[in-house]
């Protein structure tokens, strides 16, 4: 999952209603919790943490908190934060659901006096970050909209390949309990194209798109740019959808300059992977 280190400023009252504030941890990821004052090691309780979180590790002004795997949607487990000074905080240390945007804490900075000099900076902190990454944002989609690549990845998603200078190479097929699965592999001048149809066979959840990458080994320092459109992100049981990716002839490229083949990996709202195929590097028409 693609993710951006971010601190997080959390701030609680001293007597805050019947709702604990939430962490949103992730499998293998620490999550560090730095407070005002100094914690109570003996005191500080993460419930039900063994054998699911490597041991808290409890020290001057910070938790820290590893999850050995993802925790379970919906589920909440109750951490306790001792001070030396008498008092407590409870939290719930949660997954974080797609629908709630997906992302985790890596550092939280609680406070509990809101008005003090370090609360007061560290929400400056926040917003300037939230206003860079609305303008990053904003930047990016500037350049996508003008961009060749995400215009024939559109048309792809549409259904409308004639518009495009793609041509049908090959086709896969793929079913299992709850989803069935085509991919269509298009060959094109100078770029190659995937398009993706997903059929929701599970009479349970709804499916959602979690996130794309192109690598030539699985890993992200061989990670390739693309264009990717898709006609829905949720798929209700018994919806159809189509997820478009398109990539120029220098994704292949390795850095002597040879044509590489790359791999496509498709991941669902769980964080599971949904789909993975080979984009042969033949696709590229000369």
């Amino acid at each position: 999952m693609n993710e951006t280190l971010t601190i997080r400023t959390l701030k609680v009252p001293e007597h805050p209603g019947q709702q604990a504030p939430s962490i949103f941890v992730a499998g293998q990821v620490a999550t560090v919790l730095r407070f005002e004052k100094d914690v109570d090691p003996a005191r500080t309780e993460l419930q039900s943490w063994k054998g699911r979180f490597e041991p808290p590790l409890v020290g001057g002004k910070k938790v820290v908190l590893e999850p050995l795997r993802d925790l379970a949607g919906g589920e909440a487990l109750p951490l306790r934060v001792a001070f030396v000074d008498g008092t407590e905080l409870m939290l719930l240390v949660r997954s974080r659901s797609r629908e709630d945007g997906g992302w985790i804490d890596y550092q939280v900075n609680v406070f509990r006096d809101l008005d003090s000099y370090n609360a007061v900076l560290s929400s400056l902190y926040d917003s300037l970050n939230r206003e860079r990454k609305l303008s990053d944002e904003n930047e990016r989609l500037k350049k996508e909209e003008n961009s060749v690549d995400h215009a024939l990845a559109t048309l792809l998603a549409n259904g409308e390949v004639k518009k495009t200078p793609f041509r049908l190479k090959r086709r896969w097929r793929s079913k299992n309990e709850d989803m069935d699965t085509r991919v269509d592999f298009y060959e094109g001048p100078g770029k190659a194209a995937v398009v993706v149809h997903l059929t929701n066979t599970d009479h349970g959840e709804p499916w959602t798109f979690d996130g794309a990458y192109l690598t030539r080994d699985f890993t992200n320092s061989t990670a390739r740019p693309f264009a990717l459109r898709m006609d829905r992100p949720i798929l209700v049981p018994g919806q159809s959808g189509k997820i478009a990716v398109v990539v120029d002839k220098s994704a292949f490229l390795t850095d002597q300059g040879q044509l590489t083949d790359l791999a496509l990996q498709l991941f669902r709202g769980d964080g599971l992977l949904q789909v993975a195929v080979a984009v042969d590097h033949t696709l590229i028409r000369q």
